[in-house]
């Protein structure tokens, strides 16, 4: 028993020994489209450019090794376009991920990282359903919701404001399978399958 106490102690003081990071990134989401084929022509079908927030808790595991567990808010709208028309639908996004980070040296006064890691992507179309849509020939947009498996990396620098207080600068690329729940092939349509977002976003964090 007194050995498995002062094992506890031990991983305990270790777990309180490791360096904390909370903080807060704003940016953009920019994805791109994929193709709607048919045989009555061709469109683009996607989600336009929007604004992008979200908070993460870090933690410092070796010396250049740390994770990172993140979520973000992303204001995605859909859209259809063909020739001169278009077509939108209002949407948002949520991202919850881990990644590891790989980083240069925590003291230096500027670190270089690289993230990899995954989690899961949801995507919500919240307009109002209409009888007609434009473009209806090629897809239809739903108020619904599409829960994807994600991949993640990204990239940037972190930089010390004081002794805890650091801003960063960095890109994330969410990949996800294209969500046809919420923006739907009309029959006879094609989509393709692979969904980018990159977000660029810079960020204040608190070292504890």
């Amino acid at each position: 028993m007194k050995k498995l106490a002062i094992s506890i102690l031990l991983v305990a003081g270790a777990a309180f020994g490791q360096q904390w990071e909370f903080g807060g990134v704003g940016g953009g989401g920019f994805l791109n489209t994929v193709n709607a084929t048919s045989a009555a022509g061709a469109a683009t079908a996607g989600f336009n450019t929007g604004l992008a927030a979200g908070a993460f808790l870090g933690q410092n595991l070796y010396k250049h090794l740390s994770g990172e567990l993140r979520y973000a808010y992303l204001q995605s709208d859909l859209s259809l376009k063909s020739g001169g028309s278009s077509a939108s639908f209002a949407g948002v996004s949520h991202v919850v991920h881990y990644d590891l980070i790989l980083h240069t040296n925590r003291r230096s006064r500027a670190q270089l990282f690289v993230a990899v890691g995954g989690g899961m992507k949801i995507f919500r179309g919240t307009g109002a359903e209409e009888a007609y849509q434009p473009l209806s020939q090629f897809g239809y947009f739903t108020k619904a919701q599409a829960l994807k498996p994600m991949g993640d990396v990204g990239a940037g620098v972190r930089w010390a404001v004081s002794r805890r207080v650091f801003m960063r600068a960095e890109f994330r690329d969410y990949i996800t399978m294209f969500p046809t729940a919420i923006v739907t092939p009309a029959p006879g349509v094609k989509y393709g399958t692979l969904l980018q977002e990159l977000v660029p976003m810079v960020g204040l964090s608190y070292e504890f």
